[in-house]
């Protein structure tokens, strides 16, 4: 089902695997692998045993040809997924433009013997929205284009003949988009579903026989369509989950939403590991499921942009109860609290107050042990003590998120707003979102 425009430059290389015994008699594809991107034609070969065509029958060497060919696509697929995870863009400055509508048509009605036969030019047809549309597949704004341009109306014809309005122009965005119009929101799109018209479409113009009259039999005036609407938007997108992962880089964020739910982002020993959300789905008894974001880490003057700091606090801000991570190896881990909520704070008022619970995370090395009383004294509230890596104390943590996520949802509930629904698979936001263990 791939054609050389969707395969791009490395439909070249996988000719070149495909026929090996020519690569070396050309003189220029020697420099192939350092000219493409992607994987060098050697990489895209088959194994070392069959690196050249077998020798035997016609049958043989098409099953060889057809193992390379194998081999080289599922090296472009895994490729294309990893540009597919670094390609996340979550904000997006859209100019959308609705349909032209069509012009009406000035003409008469013309049939043998019948000399006045009066006006039948028709109306032009209107011009076609642009509408926004909530889709569950779709995990970022990268598909989102720069510009979108309505389907215009055609024009009236004669014997009263109407234009064919504008089809309706639909663009795909995840949940979760907020949409902005000159630092206002006009739409919140958080529903599979949910649809906002960017840009309507011009009317269409009337034909002479709209204007026909006791007083004026044989109009001959037309109007023009009219233009569509024109305007410009911000589209962001905002992770939509019940609680949120809060805490500095390298504090073991995602290696807890592993151990708490089958999500699976990147882990590793070094800071900024996390670049876009995660989400992952905890299960509990009586098919109550509660999503967990994680959310990249966040440093020191985040609220005045420094960094990727506003990128990062705006998927906080849908999240109704917070989890601030604190790494216990390092010494005085409680002013680690303190800089996250005045990070939040800063950002919006009042997002720190939220309901929380504070974790304590690494607890399984020696110094973090020590560090323990010491965080309880200087924070004078629960805390609840972890291993993301062993294990220790998850049962606590998971319960507290639940008293957390009913707290939350009494708390919605008076305001009078709807609580979030039941977090599907692609619908929590654009990360990772998986089934986790129940409790």
């Amino acid at each position: 089902g791939f054609s050389q425009r969707d395969l791009g430059p490395r439909w070249k290389a996988w000719g070149a695997a495909l026929r090996p015994h020519s690569l070396a008699a050309s003189p220029d594809r020697a420099s192939l692998s350092r000219r493409l991107p992607g994987p060098s034609p050697s990489a895209l070969r088959p194994a070392a045993s069959t690196s050249s065509p077998p020798e035997g029958s016609r049958s043989l060497r098409r099953s060889w040809r057809g193992a390379a060919l194998v081999s080289a696509l599922s090296s472009f697929v895994s490729l294309s997924q990893v540009e597919q995870k670094r390609h996340f863009v979550d904000h997006r400055r859209v100019l959308v433009r609705g349909g032209n509508g069509g012009s009406g048509a000035s003409c008469f009605h013309s049939e043998p013997r019948k000399e006045f036969g009066g006006p039948d030019g028709g109306d032009g047809g209107s011009g076609g929205h642009v509408i926004l549309r909530v889709d569950q597949q779709v995990k970022s704004l990268s598909s989102v284009l720069s510009q979108y341009q309505g389907f215009h109306g055609e024009d009236g014809g004669s014997k009263n003949c109407s234009g064919r309005g504008g089809a309706v122009l639909y663009v795909r965005v995840p949940v979760g988009t907020l949409v902005k119009e000159g630092g206002q929101v006009v739409a919140d799109l958080c529903r599979p579903g949910d649809e906002y018209v960017a840009a309507l479409g011009g009317a269409g113009g009337k034909g002479n026989r709209f204007f026909l009259a006791n007083d004026n039999r044989a109009p001959v005036t037309c109007t023009p369509g009219q233009p569509g609407q024109e305007r410009v938007l911000h589209l962001e997108l905002q992770t939509i989950a019940h609680a949120g992962l809060v805490g500095f880089p390298n504090a073991g964020k995602s290696s807890l939403l592993c151990a708490i739910s089958n999500a699976r982002p990147a882990v590793a020993s070094y800071p900024f590991t996390t670049l876009n959300p995660h989400v992952g789905i905890v299960h509990y008894e009586g098919h109550l499921q509660i999503a967990v974001a994680d959310i990249p880490g966040i440093v020191r003057g985040a609220h005045r942009n420094r960094g990727l700091g506003l990128a990062f606090l705006r998927h906080i801000e849908r999240c109704r109860c917070l989890l601030f991570l604190v790494d216990l190896s390092l010494p005085e881990p409680w002013t680690q609290v303190e800089d996250l909520q005045h990070e939040l704070d800063r950002y919006k008022e009042g997002l720190s107050q939220r309901p929380h619970a504070i974790v304590a995370n690494k607890v399984d090395l020696p110094e973090a042990k020590a560090r323990l009383p010491q965080l309880r004294a200087h924070l004078g509230q629960e805390v609840i003590a972890l291993s993301a890596v062993t294990g220790e104390n998850l049962e606590e943590l998971l319960l507290r998120l639940r008293e957390l996520h009913a707290a939350s949802e009494e708390a919605e509930l008076g305001r009078g707003r709807p609580p979030l629904g039941g977090a599907r698979a692609g619908a929590a936001g654009p990360g990772c979102c998986d089934l986790g263990p129940g409790l």
